[in-house]
């Protein structure tokens, strides 16, 4: 069975007329948790309990997550832990914490949840700390280029203690946010349809000259001008038809990010190119959070660690069995029913780009955003200690064997 599958029989209309029976977040909590294929009548009946026991009794902090353009099916595909953490959160408070949940960019989108959330407009929201990084620019702390050799070290840093002076407490300090929580992919080069009948890109320089999406990040876009890789900033929601009209040859984006989107038609070849972070981070306006009694505090961040957890397990799962980002790929993945060629690159070749644009071999390159980040961060050399972190771990291990922590307990 194929991903999305399990909401394929049920309309958008189904979903509108059960979200106005039991409201929204009731349903799509309700739609998160089956496993396999649903009726209409068995998301009925879910729905139904699910808004039962989430109004059996009043709470005391209603809280609105705003998730850019995640829904129930996208999230299936895309592991981001929102739906998850949302459903966790309720239940470990007992209801006293409910979640109003609204995606499908109907509150805020990528680039704009961040200040929504720092407006006290949502409370809680879920977006790309890249594309969050217009609006706080302290994210821009994750974008050194080939500062992360692969994703374990993504996840290693997060749950590292030292991750609490390094991005936390900065970004909190600056932004008046609580970064919560993220998905870990590295980010590649998606090109479009152009490169369908052209051989799979083995070499950087193939690539070279061609002009390409980047998102609100700063240092990103370091990276792909000394990459040659003419940066073009496009909105992500207008990526697709970008894409598709052939405006831009390709975006830099990461793999399940392509599936979720529906982006995987107008894509030939995703490009493993791994140079920056990909990160689908939910975070939460400082002030709410510091307004919860202790226990419910306490309760965020338990919740914050489960779904953490949780998608570095299911998102390293979806990856192979419902993206098709491994090479063979499983035959009923999205990128193989849509002829997406993964093109992964020899350590070789990886090396060769980050001799190009890492601040470890060009170090001019990033020294202005470099002392401003490390300004930021009270003096320390943001770059150089988590670089350090990220290799604490081997380059090749398993993203889904790094050891959980919680990281706000040291």
């Amino acid at each position: 069975m194929g991903v999305g599958d399990k909401l394929g029989r049920i309309t958008r209309r189904d979903l509108m007329k059960l979200s106005g029976q039991y409201g929204l977040s009731s349903t799509l909590l309700a739609a998160g948790s089956f496993g396999g294929a649903m009726s209409l009548a068995n998301l009925a009946s879910a729905a139904e309990s699910t808004y039962e026991r989430r109004f059996s009794k009043e709470a005391k902090h209603t809280l609105k997550f705003g998730a850019a353009g995640f829904n129930a099916r996208n999230l299936l595909i895309e592991r981001a832990g929102a739906l998850e953490f949302a459903r966790d959160l309720e239940s470990r408070t007992d209801g006293e914490i409910r979640i109003e949940f609204i995606g499908d960019n109907q509150i805020c989108n990528q680039p704009s949840c961040v200040e929504k959330a720092q407006q006290g407009i949502v409370d809680i929201y879920a977006a790309s700390t890249q594309n969050s990084a217009g609006g706080a620019p302290y994210l821009n702390v994750l974008d050194y280029a080939y500062m992360f050799p692969g994703r374990a070290s993504q996840y290693h840093f997060l749950y590292h203690p030292d991750s609490v002076k390094i991005l936390r407490d900065p970004f909190e300090q600056r932004h008046g946010l609580k970064f919560l929580f993220s998905h870990c992919e590295l980010r590649g080069i998606q090109m479009g349809l152009a490169w369908q009948d052209k051989p799979t890109i083995t070499k950087v320089e193939e690539m070279f000259g061609t002009k390409n999406r980047v998102t609100g990040t700063q240092l990103g876009r370091i990276a792909m001008q000394a990459l040659n890789l003419n940066p073009v900033p496009v909105a992500w929601e207008e990526t697709l038809d970008g894409l598709k009209q052939g405006l831009i040859d390709g975006a830099e984006t990461w793999a399940s990010a392509v599936a979720y989107a529906n982006m995987s038609p107008v894509v030939s070849q995703s490009v493993d190119l791994k140079f920056f972070c990909g990160t689908e981070h939910t975070a939460m306006n400082a002030s709410v959070f510091d307004g919860l009694e202790g226990y419910l505090q306490d309760a965020v961040m338990e919740s914050a660690y489960w779904a953490q957890v949780h998608v570095q397990a299911a998102n390293e799962a979806a990856l192979v069995k419902t993206v098709g980002y491994s090479d063979p790929q499983l035959p009923d993945t999205i990128f193989a029913k849509n002829n997406v060629r993964i093109a992964f690159l020899e350590d070789a070749e990886i090396k060769v780009a980050e001799e190009m644009c890492s601040p470890e071999f060009q170090p001019q390159l990033w020294e202005q955003w470099r002392e401003r980040l490390n300004g930021w961060a009270g003096g320390i050399d943001t770059y150089q200690e988590i670089y350090d972190i990220a290799r604490e771990v081997d380059a090749d291990m398993l993203p889904e064997n790094v050891e959980p922590r919680r990281w706000w307990k040291g």
